[in-house]
């Protein structure tokens, strides 16, 4: 099963990668693109931060933080024991959008960002989407299906 999960996340990285292509090739040369008039339009920006580009040039530090993750989250595919849907589902979406974002600081030098929602004063993209949603799920598998006390029994190598 930890093979399945992790081809998902670089399935999602892959995604991820031909959605900023798509975008490079048709919003980045007009800007931005509406989609729902005053709430959802695709705007082209190249973030060389982090969350709403604060500690912009970190490139480096960026990448190694999301390395280090992401070679936890693959470590844990497949040695923790007590995986369940929200654990895998993190997981997948961890890793996958940690590696889709760690493509474009590795060869762009910033991540290509797209999703402007008007309500929101950050512009994101779909690896952004799963990294968030990856640490919901985390944080739902934490407080609801691990027993208190037991986190050091939960993780063992095989």
């Amino acid at each position: 099963m930890a093979v399945i999960t992790l081809l998902l996340a670089l399935l999602l990285a892959a995604t991820d990668q031909l959605l900023k292509m798509i975008v490079i090739r048709d919003v980045k040369p007009v800007g931005s693109i509406d989609i729902v008039n005053g709430l959802l339009k695709l705007e082209y920006s190249e973030n060389t931060g982090a969350a709403f580009s604060m500690m912009e040039g970190g490139r480096w530090g960026f990448l190694a933080i999301t390395v280090v993750l992401c070679a936890f989250f693959i470590f844990a595919m497949f040695c923790y024991n007590n995986h369940e849907f929200f654990s895998r589902a993190a997981c997948v979406l961890i890793v996958g959008g940690g590696i889709g974002n760690a493509i474009d600081r590795l060869v762009n030098s910033y991540v290509v960002d797209y999703i402007s929602i008007s309500f929101f004063p950050a512009i994101f993209n779909f690896a952004d989407c799963c990294i968030v949603v990856g640490a919901i799920f985390l944080a739902i598998h934490l407080l609801f299906f691990t027993e208190h006390g037991k986190a050091e029994k939960v993780i063992r190598t095989k």
